[in-house]
Formats: C-alpha cells, sequence, structure tokens
C-alpha cells in the first residue's frame, strides 16, 4: 500500500530502491506516529471535520496499535511502503471508511516530520540522563583522586604539574558544555511541524495550537514552507549536539590509551578489561577505549555528513532526507553505548599517587620556582631568565610543594560550582510536561 498511488502501479525496480531501508528506521517511528495520529484526530475533531463517534473509534484503535507497538508485537508488512502506510491500513482494515479519514488535513511530509521531531525529542533525553549519569561519577572521580598528581603536557610535552582531580573536572566540566548544547537542540526539536501539509498548509480550518498541546511541543513551527525547510536542518543540529559529547568523549578516550601506555604508566586497568595479542603475551591493550574513541570521531563526522547530504536543496521536501535516518538514528545508540562503556572502564581504574616523585618530572616545577622568586620581589621577566639558566647549567632546584589555590587550580576544583551550572541546565529542560502531555494521549 502506498499513500499516493492511484491507478498505474509503479516498477518493483523503484519502489524498492526509493524505499530502501526506510521499513527499519520506520518502525523506531512508530510509537511517534500513533501518537501523532491520536492528536491529529482529536484535533480533526474539534473542529468539525469528524464526529464524536469517529473520533472515538479512531483514538480507541490507535491505542490499541501502541499497545502492539510497546509489547513488540508490531511490524510492517512488506507490501507497505513506510510506517504511514501501516497504520493508516489497520485503521482501514479495523473501522473501514472511518479509517480512511485519518489522512484528511496533513501530508506524509508534515507526519514524517513530526514523527522524527518526537522521535528526536525522546531520544535527546536518553542521551542528556547519560551523559548527566557520566558527569556526576566523573566529578565523583575528580574528588577521590584529587591528590594524585600527574604531569600537564602542551605540546605533548611535560609542562607543569596537574592532578587527576584537576583531569576528571576538566571532562566533567566539558559535558556541562555540551548539555548546553543538547539544549539548543532541544529547543529546535520542541516544535510541532503538524499542519504544514505538504509545505504550504492547509485550506481545512484546523488547529495547529491544539496539536502542540496535545504533543507537550514548546510551541509550532509557524511559517508552513519553513516547517519542511527544518527538515534536514533539524538533523544536522542534532548531530552536532550529539557531535559535541562525541568530542569529549574521544578526547577522554586518547588521554586514557595515552596514560595507560607503560611508558606513561599513569593508570592501569584489571587485565578482565583490557585484550591480549595472538603472538605477544605480554600486551594488555586498552581496546575499548580506542573503539570509543573511534565511534565518537565517527559521530563527530555526523554534521558535515548531513551538511553534504543536504547541500544546494531548494526550499520544499526532497526525497534525499529519507536517507538522513540511517545516519542519524544509529548515532544515538552508539553514543549511549560509549557513555555506558567508559563509565564502566573507569570504574575499575587504578590510579598511580606518586608519579611525580620520578626525576624526571622535576622541570614540571620550573613555574613554581619562577612565581617563587616573583613572590620574593625579582621581576617576572628576570626570575623566568634565571630558571631558565639554571636549567641549562644543571643548578636547577625545586620543592614540590604547591600552592594552587584560585578557583578551578589543583587547590580549589570548583567542582560545586561545576554541579550547580550541570543542575541548572538540566533542570531546564521540560521533561516531565512533555512526558504528561504525551501519557494523556495514550489513556483512556
Amino acid at each position: 500500500m502506498k499513500l499516493w498511488e492511484k491507478n498505474k502501479a509503479t516498477k518493483n525496480e523503484v519502489i524498492d530502491f526509493t524505499v530502501g531501508n526506510d521499513r527499519n528506521f520506520d518502525l523506531l517511528l512508530a510509537p511517534y506516529d500513533v501518537l501523532g495520529s491520536i492528536a491529529h484526530v482529536m484535533m480533526l475533531e474539534s473542529v468539525g471535520l469528524l464526529t464524536k463517534r469517529e473520533k472515538e473509534d479512531l483514538v480507541k484503535e490507535l491505542r490499541n496499535i501502541y499497545s502492539q507497538i510497546a509489547a513488540n508485537h508490531f511490524s510492517i508488512d512488506l507490501n507497505m511502503e513506510d510506517i504511514h502506510s501501516q497504520i493508516e491500513y489497520l485503521l482501514t482494515v479495523a473501522l473501514g471508511d472511518t479509517g480512511k479519514k485519518i489522512h484528511t488535513a496533513r501530508s506524509r511530509n508534515d507526519q514524517v516530520l513530526l514523527d522524527l521531531k518526537l522521535f528526536l525529542r525522546n531520544e535527546l533525553e536518553v542521551l542528556v540522563h547519560s551523559a548527566v549519569r557520566f558527569f556526576n561519577f566523573l566529578q565523583q572521580l575528580s574528588e577521590k583522586y584529587k591528590e594524585y598528581l600527574l604531569p600537564g603536557y602542551t605540546h605533548l610535552q611535560p609542562a607543569m604539574p596537574s592532578s587527576f582531580g584537576l583531569w576528571f573536572g576538566a571532562y566533567a566540566e566539558s559535558l556541562a558544555d555540551d548539555l548546553i548544547v543538547i539544549r539548543s537542540a532541544y529547543d529546535i526539536v520542541n516544535k510541532n511541524p503538524l499542519g504544514s501539509a505538504a509545505g504550504f498548509g492547509s485550506s481545512f480550518p484546523i488547529d495547529r495550537s491544539m496539536t502542540t498541546r496535545l504533543l507537550g511541543f514548546e510551541t509550532l513551527h509557524y511559517n508552513s514552507v519553513y516547517a519542511q525547510m527544518s527538515r534536514g536542518k533539524t538533523e544536522r543540529i542534532v548531530a552536532q549536539a550529539l557531535a559535541a559529547v562525541a568530542d569529549t568523549l574521544a578526547r577522554l578516550s586518547y588521554d586514557v590509551c595515552l596514560y595507560v601506555n607503560p611508558d606513561f604508566g599513569f593508570i592501569s586497568f584489571p587485565e578482565e578489561l583490557t585484550t591480549g595479542s595472538s603472538i605477544m603475551p605480554h600486551k594488555k591493550n586498552p581496546d575499548v577505549f580506542e573503539l570509543i574513541r573511534s565511534y565518537c570521531n565517527r559521530i563527530k563526522a555526523l554534521p558535515n555528513e548531513i551538511t553534504l547530504m543536504t547541500s544546494n536543496l531548494p526550499s520544499g521536501y526532497h526525497r534525499d532526507f529519507q536517507l538522513l535516518k540511517e545516519h542519524l538514528f544509529p548515532a544515538f545508540q552508539s553514543l549511549n553505548q560509549c557513555l555506558h562503556m567508559a563509565e564502566q572502564m573507569l570504574s575499575e581504574i587504578e590510579v598511580r599517587k606518586d608519579i611525580l616523585n620520578d626525576e624526571k618530572y622535576r622541570y614540571l616545577f620550573s613555574v613554581e620556582v619562577v612565581n617563587q622568586l616573583v613572590k620574593e620581589g625579582v621581576p617576572f621577566r628576570d626570575a623566568y631568565k634565571k630558571v631558565g639558566e639554571d636549567i641549562a647549567s644543571g643548578r636547577f632546584i625545586y620543592n614540590k610543594k604547591l600552592t594552587h589555590t584560585h578557583e578551578g587550580s589543583i587547590g580549589q576544583l570548583c567542582n560545586e560550582e561545576i554541579r550547580k551550572s550541570m543542575q541548572q541546565v538540566f533542570a531546564s529542560f521540560p521533561f516531565e510536561k512533555v512526558r504528561n502531555a504525551l501519557q494523556a494521549l495514550v489513556q483512556d
């Protein structure tokens, strides 16, 4: 069944090529297609395009389909083009002519865009919870290891003393910033396109504000042309949010791969969390973090992929957009899994405490000596020159005592302030409002 089919059948080769993998990805959209249809039916009845009895019959059957989807008892028949065709077919089989009225005042264009918005909104909520959970864990590690010093690097050269508290805390704050990016993407997603039809509105007296309220959207896409233009743009912005989190994880993973290297030897993991070599019995490879790094780098490429796939398109709908699902949808599962695995691995981390006792790190304290001379009244540039000459001549003497006390330093991590900033962003998401709205649609 094809919603657009008339009297002449399209060749099977064309159908197979244009449908592609859409049925598989449409199964992920199934519950959202039902939710959108329930809201649409309620609106149609409110403006006189359905009778009360027709509305009740359609809502009852849609809720039945929703229950089947929730119980994993739902599939898309091979002769159906997509999820929209499948649900309309089921309604028509169950309700006859009443089922055929479901598509009144909407197009498959705004229907699929609505499904995407609802799906992406839910997936972003799942990602937010995963990111916040990992953030909280990193903060715990920051406090636990705040007294454990390690070399800080610039240009991959030993630079100044750092600490594991500072290191773990840095990635926690990075996630707090990433959440701001996700919040922005969520705002773009949380707009109702339903009623824009094929991109030019409808001659029916529909109530778009009503469906906006019923579906828990913050607002609607007012301009019907722009509602359709948001397809592709919405996916790209969401991908940029995913890429922000992925960048944080990729960099963390690279650090771990360096620090676990025996030439560094700063950290280690139990043998059961590493892999070995088929010919080198001594190997303990950090494969999990290498894969996290690679998965995340792939996600970082996603915004560019979507940009290139949608480049130079005029306004309106184009079938190019269909392929975006194949790239974007799996990225959510991949990123959530990477966050989970990073937490699982770091929960077993073993950190060395005496790293800076090694003489090869003595020059890390050169800045401390320069600063001490400045405190004693020596101009900074003269102090810098003296310490440099002492290092070159082998006369450098240092003290490992550190007095870093400013905000965000080794001695004052500001984890509580960072936690508050994360909580503030998290609290701004309207998750409860959305859940309540959608729950009301499926309850009798």
